[in-house]
């Protein structure tokens, strides 16, 4: 592995127990991947519940990745395409470039991906995307509450790769605004898929009308009472199972009437992360939803319960 092992301004390297390699964010206090391993995890929460096999040839598979960050998602899926692959449209959000910038310095990020995949994340460095008809690829850098808005407002999407950081730790982009956002450009059936198991962002989630589901764990990642979401725009067809997810249990649709289910907001799309935090205090305060702590003695026989 090459480079410094920490960058100037707080993006440290560390090893993850697949072998893949991640970062830690300083600003943010929280790692991008599960320490059971990187690539692991982008492949059980992202690329096996997209089920790509859904789509053929003839088909168009239109993608917004959020947060690209160091790549992993967008790469996962465009490894795990069925042969011959449908026409990939794809959209990248993301405010900081180098964590893609320090995945593709380092020879063992570079070693997991065909040469067609590099080359498309070498495209997103370089070039802001790619343009390889059928496929094309489109960079979109800075907040991604603004940048958005500047996706094409026909644009719609099969798959939304949703994988900011934590929702205490970046709630800008876990508002039920951008949620709701996000929602409206989902395609029927189309899919929206993230780490996240917030019962904040599953609340926003339904609100804005889709059909939610719990992820499975990732091979090696601690077995907890949930390890991630994928929300379902109706109009398609998805089973009660399938392959990396399952319904909600009682505990977790309960989890979506208490405290913890109170929204994160930011009606300007502008709000600083304290704001944002502040202001979901306040309401959690005032409201008479059942009080999260309840919620957890009900289930405390659950080990992995935690709250959010």
């Amino acid at each position: 592995m090459t480079g410094s092992a920490a960058d100037a301004d707080g993006l440290r390297i560390y090893p993850t127990a697949d072998g893949s390699f991640s970062l830690k964010s300083e600003r943010f206090a929280e790692a991008f991947h599960n320490s059971a391993g990187a690539l692991n995890e982008a492949r059980a929460k992202f690329s096996r519940p997209a089920e790509l096999n859904r789509f053929c040839a003839a088909d168009r598979l239109r993608i917004l990745d959020v947060c690209v960050g160091l790549g992993y998602n967008t790469a996962v899926i465009l490894e795990d395409l069925p042969e011959p692959a449908p026409a990939v449209q794809w959209w990248g959000l993301e405010l900081d470039r180098r964590p893609l910038d320090l995945a593709l310095e380092q020879p063992t990020f570079r070693d997991l991906w065909r040469a067609d995949v590099l080359e498309r994340l070498e495209g997103i460095q370089a070039n802001d995307g790619w343009s390889d008809p059928p496929h094309v690829g489109y960079q979109l850098w800075g907040d991604a509450r603004t940048a958005l808005a500047r996706i094409p407002d026909q644009q719609r999407f099969d798959l939304i790769l949703q994988d900011a950081f934590s929702p205490q730790r970046c709630p800008e982009l876990w508002t039920e605004e951008f949620l709701a956002g996000l929602s409206a450009r989902l395609v029927p059936g189309g899919r929206l898929l993230t780490y996240c198991r917030s019962a904040a962002v599953r609340a926003s989630l339904q609100r804005a009308g889709l059909q939610l589901y719990s992820l499975l764990p990732a091979p090696g990642e601690r077995v907890g009472w949930s390890s991630g979401t994928m929300a379902v725009q109706p109009g398609g067809s998805c089973t009660a199972e399938g392959p990396g997810w399952r319904p909600l249990s009682p505990m977790e649709m309960e989890h979506l009437f208490t405290r913890a289910a109170v929204p994160f907001r930011d009606p300007d799309g502008e709000a600083s992360s304290s704001e944002i935090l502040e202001k979901r205090v306040l309401e959690q305060q005032a409201c008479d939803l059942e009080p999260t702590n309840a919620w957890q003695r009900r289930w405390r026989g659950d080990a992995a319960l935690q709250s959010q």
